[in-house]
């Protein structure tokens, strides 16, 4: 595994160690950012933001439009330290989840545990329809009809909307896209989050407990989609005790995990 780029991972420099380092992966469009805000939310933990091509910084890079060949170049380009949890929301959770196997098939060392979030496990996924014929104002309204409303921004501003909706298109692509090859559980905890009126079937959700052979847990807060900007301090507790509980193991044998140096800075390897 290489040495990470600065560009693939951003943090928060902090100034004591960490419990847990934990890398966050994006929904569907979705940018580091918020990730990164996450860290004043969940100071014991080494909260690090996954920045894909085709958003934020790297808004110019071509971005993926397939699992495999995006999943391929997380491995190669991101120095998972260990012990280390996966987080991502929507499609950042399937690429967690796509991660974390391909990891282990390829006899690297994996995630202590997958923390996934509002989507259903590969096998009960719906089919999603490719949207890549569609034009701007078009995909934009798709968009709102499968999965809610998108900043007002994106209507609002015709230039910004062109330069986002490429790694938007992207991502739909990749879901769209998206077959999954069954293979035996994984042996790390999985959690599972959700918002209880999400569109997002709750069997969907519990379907995760088939793909590890460790814990799961299935935990559902107030709200849709996007559950965590509407009950953020019930879902901040909740992850907070999560990833403690998960990193409870490994601090007899390894000890907190050391501070960052600064933001955008790569990975220690």
């Amino acid at each position: 595994m290489t040495r990470a780029e600065p560009r693939w991972v951003l943090s928060r420099p902090r100034r004591t160690p960490a419990v847990t380092r934990t890398y966050c992966f994006p929904h569907s469009g979705g940018s580091p950012g918020e990730y990164l805000r996450w860290g004043a939310r969940l100071r014991d933990h080494d909260i690090r933001a996954v920045q894909l091509p085709g958003r934020g910084s790297r808004l110019g890079e071509e971005p993926f439009t397939r699992m495999g060949a995006l999943v391929e170049a997380v491995i190669g380009h991101l120095a998972l330290d260990t012990p280390y949890v996966l987080f991502g929301h929507s499609l950042g959770a399937l690429v967690a989840y796509e991660t974390a196997r391909s990891l282990r098939a390829w006899g690297l060392p994996g995630p202590d545990a997958l923390v996934l979030s509002g989507t259903a496990a590969p096998h009960a996924l719906p089919p999603r329809p490719s949207l890549n014929g569609l034009d701007g104002p078009e995909l934009l309204a798709e968009i709102e009809r499968l999965y809610g409303p998108v900043p007002a921004t994106l209507h609002e501003d015709p230039e910004l909307s062109t330069l986002l909706l490429g790694g938007l298109r992207a991502d739909l692509e990749i879901v769209s896209g998206y077959r999954p090859v069954m293979s035996e559980p994984l042996s790390c905890p999985i959690t599972v989050l959700g918002g209880r009126d999400d569109d997002e079937p709750l069997d969907g959700l519990g379907a995760w407990r088939a793909y590890t052979s460790g814990a799961f847990d299935l935990r559902l807060f107030p709200g849709d989609h996007f559950y965590f900007r509407e009950s953020p301090d019930e879902f901040f507790d909740h992850l907070d005790a999560v990833l403690t509980r998960t990193a409870a193991p490994d601090l007899h044998r390894h000890g907190p995990v050391g501070p960052v140096a600064s933001v955008s800075r790569a990975v220690a390897g």
